[in-house]
């Protein structure tokens, strides 16, 4: 009776996929000296704000915490082991775990280089949800030496509350008939989407459980949390019906942006501008590659070195142009960021896309928009054939880091099976990067975009 979920043939199946620990697994199958010692992936190592981006279970056992300053986490464990981000190795890894992924179906959409969504509904040949979840477990653990903790549902979110119930290296059920049971009793942080700020705001109505939110009167959700309330409210009662999207199907992109995290908090606004180019430059020709054609809103999103995300939007001249992306970013940080603390994440989305069918405006008319796409395309062309850091705007060379930041380039192959992959972890620079596209219902990006927030980081 455990496996309904398999038998009622009307009911998806869906697994989500997440790699244990797994730049700091990476770390040890690359090192088996490591192996049993508490070690932390870390940014620069020398800078005094570098932090941590993924830890061991014997460093967890110690209170290391993914975002700790590396000073902060050495106090709480005098011997951690404090390895460099090897961003290279760890998509190598994780393209050998989609390859597995890929064995039981071709429904796979990335959410971050470690965990993956699977739709195996069609897959019933090589067994039920659960058993198809084993058999994923026990390939990534005998062909990679790594572990992974799947969870089993009828729904996207439901399926990844699944994996984070057992970890490390386990298989979780969550069905109709149990869900309630399993999942209504857990924080309401922990439901997919509701950050730090939204369950501030959830606590101060008198819903602090999943279950508290998927009883609660949906007009008051409304009313507090706008459309976002009702929609949270449907998955916490089991009513998510977002597909798994394998992320080549580029028709359905509603947005596309990146996001980073730097090691070091940020101050000057000269180097916030720069670090907005670098990243509109990759949201730039993702655009042109999916052919989107030009987008007319920018997303600014800005977390500050308190961990307190903030997101805005502006509508610009329909545009595929870096330097108008960028410098609608840039206005709308100079004109709405007034906490005043340092700036340690920045993203960038364009959104509105006219997918080729253009309006003939009088920027058009006039020859100014043509002229700026002509200079990006052949600077594209360029790096294409030379290599990114060959021809750089001026504003790299203010800090010659930039140069080497080709956020869209270098790290993401996007030819892999399951489509292109999603960034998190450590560039060149000292930077983290995330990749993602949104397509409606659930985001490919792990820092939300929703409610102006972005969940808490992840926990493994």
């Amino acid at each position: 009776m455990r496996d309904r979920i398999a038998e009622n043939m009307n009911r998806s199946v869906i697994l989500h996929s997440d790699l244990n620990n797994f730049y700091a697994s990476v770390e040890v199958k690359l090192f088996p000296e490591f192996a049993g010692k508490p070690l932390a992936v870390c940014g620069d190592k020398e800078a005094r704000h570098g932090i941590v981006l993924a830890k061991s279970e014997q460093a967890k056992k110690f209170g290391v915490r993914t975002g700790d300053v590396i000073w902060a986490a050495q106090r709480k464990c005098p011997g951690l082991i404090v390895r460099p981000v090897r961003f290279a190795e760890y998509e190598r890894e994780s393209r050998a775990v989609r390859e597995i992924y890929g064995r039981f179906t071709d429904r796979i959409e990335p959410f971050g280089i470690d965990e993956c969504w699977l739709d195996v509904t069609n897959s019933r040949v090589f067994g039920s949800g659960e058993q198809i979840a084993g058999k994923i477990r026990a390939a990534v653990k005998e062909e990679l030496h790594l572990t992974v903790s799947v969870g089993v549902s009828f729904n996207k979110v439901f399926a990844k509350l699944a994996s984070d119930l057992k970890k490390p290296d386990a298989v979780t059920f969550v069905g109709p008939d149990n869900f309630r049971e399993k999942i209504w009793p857990l924080p309401v942080s922990q439901l997919l989407y509701v950050g730090k700020a939204t369950a501030e705001k959830l606590e101060k109505l008198g819903i602090r459980t999943i279950g508290e939110l998927a009883t609660a009167e949906p007009s008051l959700l409304v009313r507090h949390l706008g459309k976002w309330g009702a929609t949270l409210s449907g998955y916490a009662r089991g009513e998510d019906r977002e597909p798994v999207r394998p992320s080549d199907e580029r028709e359905a992109l509603k947005s596309v942006g990146n996001s980073l995290t730097y090691f070091e908090d940020v101050y000057r606004k000269e180097d916030i501008k720069r670090l907005l180019y670098v990243l509109s430059e990759s949201v730039s020709a993702r655009m042109r590659d999916a052919g989107l054609g030009k987008a007319d809103t920018v997303h600014l999103w800005v977390r500050d070195n308190a961990m307190q995300s903030y997101s805005w939007q502006t509508k610009v001249r329909p545009t595929a142009l870096c330097g108008e992306i960028a410098g609608a970013a840039y206005a709308l940080f100079c004109s709405r960021y007034v906490a005043r603390r340092g700036v340690r994440g920045l993203g960038v989305t364009a959104s509105g896309f006219d997918r080729g069918v253009e309006q003939l405006t009088f920027d058009v008319l006039r020859g100014d928009y043509e002229k700026k796409a002509r200079a990006e395309e052949a600077v594209a062309r360029i790096r294409e054939k030379y290599g990114y850091s060959k021809l750089q705007r001026g504003i790299m060379f203010e800090d010659k880091r930039s140069i080497e930041m080709d956020v869209r380039g270098e790290r993401l192959p996007g030819k892999e099976r399951g489509g292109l992959s999603f960034e998190k972890g450590g560039g060149r620079g000292g930077l983290s990067f995330e990749k993602s596209g949104e397509r409606g219902g659930l985001s490919s990006e792990k820092d939300g975009g929703r409610g102006g927030e972005d969940p808490a980081p992840k926990e493994d």
